[in-house]
């Protein structure tokens, strides 16, 4: 299974209250990047894929760049945890039968955290940065499973 881990492009500032925290949007700039990555990634995707995005309004803003339909995961959501991911994911079945490509758009801390897991086998903060994927694959060698990371884009690299 490959797992395209997209962190949402750039929506300004943070705002003090939760709630409203949800709506905020993606800047000029956040759409750009988001236009660039998705560009990006529809030259090298599969026909056949699934895209899960977070609930809040800059992360469905960012998947939508892929021009594709997208299920929206309250998993996926800002203060979600690792685990809450991994349960939507079904890591590492995956959550759809005969779907070998996720894009999960979401938010740090979790993302980082999320791929310092499948990557080293422990949560710790690696910093995904605004607009970034990490690209990873799975694989069986010599009997054992193995996570292989593919690729690591930010915005300004494509």
């Amino acid at each position: 299974m490959d797992l395209i881990i997209w962190r949402h492009a750039d929506a300004g500032d943070p705002v003090a209250d939760p709630s409203a925290d949800l709506d905020r949007r993606l800047t000029d700039r956040g759409r750009k990047q988001a236009d660039r990555v998705a560009r990006w990634l529809l030259a090298r995707l599969p026909e056949r894929y699934l895209l899960l995005s977070s609930p809040a309004a800059r992360a469905r803003e960012t998947a939508a760049a892929l021009g594709v339909k997208f299920k929206t995961e309250p998993g996926l959501a800002p203060g979600a945890d690792v685990a809450d991911h991994l349960a939507v994911l079904n890591w590492p079945e995956g959550p759809e039968a005969r779907v070998r490509h996720l894009v999960l758009v979401g938010h740090q801390p979790q993302l980082g955290r999320l791929a310092s897991l499948l990557l080293s086998g422990s949560e710790a903060d690696w910093s995904v940065k605004k607009g970034s994927i990490w690209w990873l694959s799975t694989r069986e060698r010599e009997g054992r499973a193995q996570i292989v990371l593919r690729a690591v884009i930010g915005p300004d690299l494509v």
